[in-house]
């Protein structure tokens, strides 16, 4: 694509799939890499991103996922499921992490360590998976945008029996709630909905300034 405009302006919320048509592994791995590479509150990265492969699986999931056929015939399936919790073992993981990457000390980042468990410590346990819920969206629609920017149909989904999907997909016992899908692969040719002219409300009517 040319531009970002360009971009999402071919996208769509694809309905149909050719199921003959898969992705290249490098151009999926270029997704779910946008994906990493997402902003997060503290950059905490609260989620999983759980790209089902099983055929079988993905037959259970499209039962229990109100029979969506994107779910089956897509080239790929990615689960979005966020974190339950936030503790202290978790936030310890991430200070490990950004000293091992950053090259410094764990002691260094003290000050920022207790800036996140003084945060975390004042929220209720309903408050995380509503703040960790929330936060899934957004590499949620940064694949979306990479997806579109190379070419690769994809669609964003909810509608599926979450406590369902998490059994399937052992989430539970993982410590994640699954609250989005998003299905990529290639648009079909019999997907009438890819001719539809793409319906927004203009720039003028969002965009408050103030």
């Amino acid at each position: 694509m040319k531009t970002i405009h360009d971009a999402l302006m071919w996208r769509y919320a694809t309905k149909q799939f050719d199921p003959t048509k898969k992705l290249p592994e490098e151009t999926l791995n270029q997704i779910l890499e946008a994906g990493c590479l997402s902003p997060s509150s503290f950059g905490l990265q609260p989620w999983k991103f759980v790209l089902v492969e099983n055929p079988e699986l993905r037959a259970q999931l499209r039962t229990v996922g109100y029979n969506q056929p994107q779910i089956t015939d897509a080239s790929h399936i990615i689960i979005i499921a966020y974190k339950n919790t936030l503790d202290e073992d978790y936030v310890d993981s991430y200070m490990k992490s950004t000293a091992d990457v950053r090259g410094i000390s764990i002691d260094d980042l003290a000050t920022f360590k207790a800036a996140i468990l003084g945060s975390v410590s004042g929220k209720s346990s309903e408050d995380i998976k509503k703040w960790n819920s929330r936060q899934v969206y957004i590499p949620l629609g940064i694949m979306l945008e990479a997806a579109a920017l190379l070419e690769v149909d994809a669609c964003p989904m909810e509608g599926f029996d979450s406590v369902k999907f998490d059994e399937l997909l052992g989430l539970n016992d993982l410590g994640y709630s699954s609250v989005a899908m998003m299905a990529l692969g290639y648009r079909s040719e019999s997907d009438a909905t890819a001719l539809a002219t793409k319906s927004r409300f203009s720039k003028e009517e969002i965009v408050l300034r103030k």
